[in-house]
């Protein structure tokens, strides 16, 4: 048979494999309201080619998602986000994004299957997004740090503020990020790694 002319089928790139270093992976999971930038954040922080499921938003959508506030918005995740990163030789992490809207986030469950923690992404132009997200979350008992994503013109509240608006425990941690970078993206993961690692920690005395 002639195969000539045909295409060529390649395996994964050298940048997508899997450092032989890794000893340990740990899966995580990015939860928020529509639009407030979980797949910016996994885009930004992956450190290989991230697998998105961008759909172009339709105006049959338009009559069942709350578009409040992100009204420019024109594609959508409809089933989930997902990228890699090595916090160190030893450690990687998996990154899921969810969706961010409620009609799928019955996608969950799948997707926080066997998750250590999560971050919760949230607009500060639209706190009311994030209530239903971190209520999920308390119910599921994932343990979950908040990271306040910069928008533009995005209003800055201190951080007891916040807590006290999204109704969070004080142990709960709470950080600024601008998910269209990977410094600051990376800083998120790493706050919710101390946090899952305090919370394993003995306690002293």
């Amino acid at each position: 048979m002639d195969f000539r002319g045909s295409e060529t089928v390649v395996g994964p790139q050298a940048a997508d494999l899997l450092p032989a270093s890794a000893a340990a992976a740990v899966k995580v999971v990015i939860v928020g309201g529509f639009g407030v930038g979980k797949t910016t954040l996994v885009g930004s922080v992956s450190e290989i080619r991230p697998l998105t499921t961008e759909e172009t938003m339709t105006q049959a959508g338009a009559e069942v998602d709350d578009t409040a506030g992100v009204e420019r918005k024109t594609s959508t995740t409809v089933a989930m986000d997902f990228g890699r990163i090595s916090i160190s030789d030893q450690l990687v992490l998996y990154v899921f994004g969810t969706p961010g809207q409620e009609r799928f986030w019955f996608l969950w469950n799948g997707l926080f299957e066997g998750a250590l923690g999560a971050v919760v992404l949230v607009d500060t132009r639209r706190l009311e997004v994030s209530f239903d997200v971190i209520g999920r979350l308390e119910d599921r008992g994932v343990p979950f740090v908040v990271a306040t994503n910069d928008f533009p013109e995005s209003p800055a509240y201190p951080t007891e503020e916040l807590r006290a608006a999204l109704d969070l425990p004080p142990e709960v941690p709470i950080i600024a990020c601008d998910a269209r970078t990977r410094e600051s993206s990376r800083d998120v993961l790493l706050t919710l790694m101390r946090y899952l690692y305090q919370l394993s920690a003995p306690p002293v005395g």
